[in-house]
C-alpha cells in the first residue's frame, strides 16, 4: 500500500464554548494535495520510439502551467504517443502530454514564445511524426472540428476510389486494378511505414499490413493483397470516426461552460466572454441562460437547475445573498449576480480541468494492456515467422506459397489495436458517465481503484448528517415546551453558533432585543444575560454544576442546553444532528457490493457517535477524535486491513485524512478548494448514496473492459489458431483487427450510460 505524497497546510481552530464542549468544530483553509508516482509508461504497438529508460511506471501526466491545445484526427494511443515524444524533444518544449482519451495536448514552454508559432512549430512537428494530425488552439473548437470533417471527407473519397478500383479488379479479373486499388488506398500506410522504420518501430501496424499487402502480391494473391490494404484503411477511417464521436459525446456531458456572460457597465449591458469577466461585476442572467461565473445573487429569486454540476434533477430555489456556482441554468427569474471569482478559479472551470486531466492518469489496467501490446506484438510476428519456416524445414511436402500466406495472415492479425483504443476509451467513457451521476473522479487509476475497495471510513458531521443542528426536544416540569423555548431563544439571541441559531429557528418569531440586558459568554460553560429583569443561565452541566443547581441528568442522546432563571433549574433543550435520508441505504448498499467494513470517526463525543453509528450499521465507530488524531486512526487502519481504504469527508475540515487515504472522497465539495485539491473523487451532490454509485459505475466500467479484453484476444486467438491449419484468410485477418477493434470501440462508449 503507498503513501501518497501530500503538502498540507494545516490550521485547526477550535470553538470553545458552553454549547459545544462535545464536539470539536475543526476548519481546513488550505489544503495542497497532490500525487506523483512518476512513470513514462507509453501506449505504443510495439516498441517504445524515445530513446530514454522507463525506470518507474507512470500515473500521472498532469503538466501545471501549460498551454492547452486541442488535437483532431489522432485515433490510435499509439499515433499519440509518437507525437507527444516529438514535442517533447522540440527546441524551447519543457515538458508534453498528450491525451489520446480527450485529444489534448499540455504543452510547458522554458520561455514565453507566440502562441500563434508555437502552434505552428508543434504542427509541423505533428505533421513530421503522424501525418494528417491537426493541432489548434483549444478555444478554437468549431474550427478543428470543421478541419476534422474535411480531412475525413477526403479520405473517404480516397477510399471510395479504392473501393471502385478493387471492384472492377474483381469484375474483370485485372491485376492492374489491383494494384492501383492498393496504390490508391496503401500510399499513406506505406509512407507511415517507411517513416516509423527509419525512427526503429519495427512492429508498428503500418509496417505489419504493408508487409502482408505485398507479400500476398509476391504469391500471386492479388485480390486478397489489395483487398488488406483497402479493407483496413476503411476500416481505419471508420475508426477514426467512432473513436471522435465517441470523444464528442463524453465531452458534450461536461460542456456546461457558458458561451457569453451579460455584464452591467456604465448602466449599459454588455456581452462578454466569461473569461473577459472580473471580480466584482455584475452578471444579468435571464431565464433559460446558464450561469457564467461563480457569484452572489444580490437581486431577484429564481430556480437554478444545477444538475450539470451534482447531478440532482430536483432545482433549487435561491434568493438575495445565496451562492450561484457557474454552469447552473437559470429557470425562470431575471436576477443579477455579483462575480466572486475570476473564471480560471470558477467552479465549472475547475471540473472542466479534472475531466481533462482525467485522461492524463493510467489505469493499472491501461499499464497492463501497454505492457501487453510491447510483448504481444513481437511475439507473434516471431510466431508469423516460425509458421514460415518450422513446415518448411519439418515437412517433406510443405509449400512456401501457402504458408507464407498464413505467415502474413499472421502479421494481420497480430496488431492490438481493439485494446490500446478501447481500453483507455473505456476508462474515459466510465469518468464521462460518472460526471454525468455527479461524481467527478480525476483518473482512470481511481476510477478503477474505487472497484477495490475493501473499507470505507465516513467522517460524521457534514457527511453522514446533515451537519445543520435541530431542535429533537424539550423538556420542563415547570413551564411549557413553548415557554422554555421561548427562554433558550432570548438567551441565545447575540450568539452566532449553530445551535444558538437552530434554536432561533425552532423558536420562529421576532426576538425583542431590548427584553435582552447583560449579556455574556461563560467560557467552557454557557450564557449569562438578564430577560425581563430576571437572571437568565443557559449551558451545558458544568454551569449547573457551577450554580450549584439540581439538573437532570437522565436525558435523551444529543447536545443538552440547560436553562435557569433565578437560581431555579427549568428544564433542558435537546439539540441533534439530523442523519441525512440516504446515509443508512448507502452502507446498505456499499455492503451489497463487496465493501468488507464500514467504519465512522467523529469529533463528537462517544454517546452521540454510537447512537449514529448503530442506527447506520456502522462496523466501528472511533468519537472525539482532534484533525490530527483522524489521521492517526486512518493510518492504523490501513496498517491492519490489507485492501483499499476509502475516506469520505465534507472537503474542507477533513484534507489531511483526504490526502492520506488510498482513495480520498470529498462529499459536495465543489465550492470547496480543499475538496478539490485533496480528494480523488468529488461527489458534488451532498449524498453519501453518490458513494455507492460511483463504485457501480467503476464495477460496470471494469466489467465492460474484461469484456473487450477477452473478446479481443479471444477472435485474435481464435483466428491465429485457424490460420496454422489453413483455415482463414487474409480477409478473417482484417476483421480480427479492425472489425473487433469496432466492436470493442462501440462496447467502450456502454460505459458511458454508467
Amino acid at each position: 500500500m503507498n503513501q501518497k505524497q501530500e503538502n498540507i497546510k494545516n490550521h485547526s481552530h477550535h470553538h470553545d464554548c458552553g454549547h459545544c464542549h462535545e464536539t470539536e468544530h475543526e476548519y481546513m483553509h488550505e489544503s495542497d494535495h497532490s500525487h506523483h508516482d512518476h512513470n513514462d509508461s507509453h501506449c505504443h504497438h510495439g516498441s517504445c520510439a524515445c530513446d530514454h529508460e522507463h525506470p518507474h511506471p507512470h500515473t500521472e501526466r498532469t503538466i501545471s502551467g501549460a498551454v492547452k491545445f486541442k488535437v483532431a484526427n489522432l485515433d490510435c494511443a499509439n499515433c499519440a504517443q509518437k507525437v507527444e515524444n516529438a514535442i517533447k524533444k522540440a527546441d524551447g518544449v519543457e515538458d508534453a502530454a498528450l491525451n489520446f482519451s480527450s485529444s489534448l495536448l499540455f504543452v510547458k514552454i522554458r520561455h514565453a514564445v507566440d502562441l500563434q508559432d508555437l502552434q505552428k512549430q508543434l504542427q509541423n512537428i505533428a505533421n513530421e511524426a503522424e501525418p494528417g494530425v491537426l493541432i489548434t488552439p483549444y478555444d478554437h473548437k468549431e474550427a478543428t472540428n470543421d478541419e476534422t470533417h474535411h480531412v475525413q471527407t477526403r479520405e473517404l473519397l480516397r477510399l471510395a476510389i479504392a473501393l471502385v478500383l478493387f471492384v472492377f479488379g474483381i469484375v474483370m479479373a485485372e491485376k492492374l486494378f489491383f494494384a492501383a486499388a492498393l496504390i490508391v488506398s496503401g500510399f499513406p500506410v506505406v509512407i507511415k511505414a517507411l517513416r516509423n522504420l527509419w525512427h526503429r518501430e519495427w512492429f508498428d501496424e503500418n509496417f505489419l499490413m504493408t508487409i502482408a499487402a505485398f507479400g500476398a502480391f509476391v504469391i500471386g494473391e492479388w485480390a486478397e493483397g489489395s483487398a488488406v490494404m483497402v479493407f483496413y484503411e476503411i476500416g481505419e477511417l471508420f475508426q477514426s470516426y467512432a473513436v471522435n464521436r465517441s470523444r464528442r459525446s463524453i465531452s458534450s456531458l461536461m460542456d456546461i461552460r457558458a458561451e457569453y456572460a451579460n455584464v452591467l457597465k456604465d448602466g449599459r449591458e454588455i456581452r462578454l466572454s466569461p473569461e473577459e469577466a472580473a471580480i466584482g461585476d455584475i452578471m444579468v442572467i435571464r431565464p433559460g441562460e446558464r450561469v457564467a461565473l461563480d457569484g452572489i445573487l444580490i437581486q431577484g429569486e429564481t430556480s437554478l437547475d444545477t444538475s450539470a454540476l451534482s447531478g440532482e434533477s430536483l432545482p433549487r430555489e435561491v434568493e438575495a445573498g445565496d451562492e450561484i456556482l457557474a454552469g447552473s441554468v437559470n429557470l425562470n427569474g431575471l436576477i443579477q449576480v455579483r462575480v466572486t471569482r475570476e473564471f480560471a478559479q470558477s467552479s465549472v472551470s475547475r471540473i472542466l480541468e479534472l475531466v481533462e486531466n482525467a485522461g492524463s492518469k493510467k489505469a493499472p489496467v491501461e499499464k497492463f494492456i501497454t505492457k501487453f501490446a510491447r510483448i504481444y506484438t513481437p511475439l507473434v510476428v516471431g510466431s508469423a515467422l516460425l509458421v514460415l519456416l518450422l513446415p518448411m524445414l519439418l515437412l517433406d511436402n510443405a509449400l512456401f506459397d501457402q504458408w507464407l500466406y498464413r505467415a502474413l495472415t499472421f502479421l494481420v492479425v497480430s496488431c492490438p489495436c481493439a485494446l490500446v483504443v478501447s481500453v483507455p476509451l473505456g476508462l474515459f467513457a466510465g469518468i464521462g458517465g460518472a460526471g454525468r451521476q455527479g461524481i467527478l473522479v480525476k483518473g482512470g487509476n481511481y476510477l478503477e481503484a474505487l472497484d477495490t475497495v475493501d473499507t470505507v471510513v465516513f467522517d460524521k458531521t457534514g457527511t453522514l448528517t446533515k451537519g445543520s443542528f435541530t431542535v429533537s426536544g424539550i423538556y420542563s416540569s415547570k413551564l411549557t415546551e413553548a415557554e422554555l423555548l421561548e427562554l433558550g431563544a432570548y438567551g441565545e439571541a447575540y450568539s452566532n453558533h449553530p445551535i444558538a441559531k437552530s434554536i432561533s429557528t425552532a423558536y420562529g418569531k421576532p426576538i425583542q432585543k431590548e427584553r435582552i440586558s447583560d449579556f455574556e459568554e461563560i467560557s467552557g460553560r454557557g450564557i449569562h444575560c438578564k430577560m425581563d429583569q430576571k437572571e437568565l443561565y443557559l449551558g451545558n452541566h458544568k454551569l449547573m454544576e457551577q450554580l450549584q443547581l439540581p439538573y437532570e441528568t437522565n436525558t435523551p442522546i444529543g447536545t443538552i442546553i440547560h436553562i435557569a432563571a433565578d437560581s431555579v433549574y427549568l428544564g433542558y433543550i435537546v439539540i441533534n444532528d439530523e442523519i441525512k435520508e440516504h446515509s443508512r441505504q448507502a452502507i446498505q448498499e456499499l455492503k451489497k457490493m463487496g465493501v468488507s467494513q464500514c467504519i465512522m470517526l467523529s469529533g463528537d463525543r462517544n454517546e452521540v457517535a454510537q447512537v449514529v453509528g448503530k442506527e447506520l450499521g456502522m462496523d466501528a465507530v472511533y468519537a472525539q477524535l482532534l484533525p490530527e488524531q483522524k489521521v492517526e486512526k486512518v493510518e492504523e487502519l490501513m496498517r491492519d486491513h490489507h485492501g483499499r481504504l476509502a475516506f469520505v469527508g465534507d472537503g474542507i475540515n477533513d484534507a489531511p485524512v483526504l490526502a492520506r487515504a488510498d482513495i480520498g472522497v470529498a462529499m459536495g465539495g465543489i465550492g470547496s478548494d480543499a475538496a478539490i485539491e485533496a480528494a480523488d473523487v468529488v461527489l458534488m451532490k451532498d449524498d453519501p448514496i453518490a458513494l455507492a454509485q460511483a463504485v457501480q459505475i467503476s464495477k460496470r466500467t471494469k466489467r465492460i473492459l474484461r469484456q473487450n479484453i477477452i473478446f479481443s484476444l479471444a477472435v485474435k486467438g481464435a483466428v491465429l489458431l485457424l490460420t496454422v491449419f489453413g483455415l482463414s484468410t487474409m480477409w478473417m485477418g482484417v476483421f480480427a483487427d479492425v472489425g473487433v477493434t469496432l466492436l470493442a470501440v462501440m462496447n467502450s462508449m456502454r460505459a458511458l450510460k454508467a
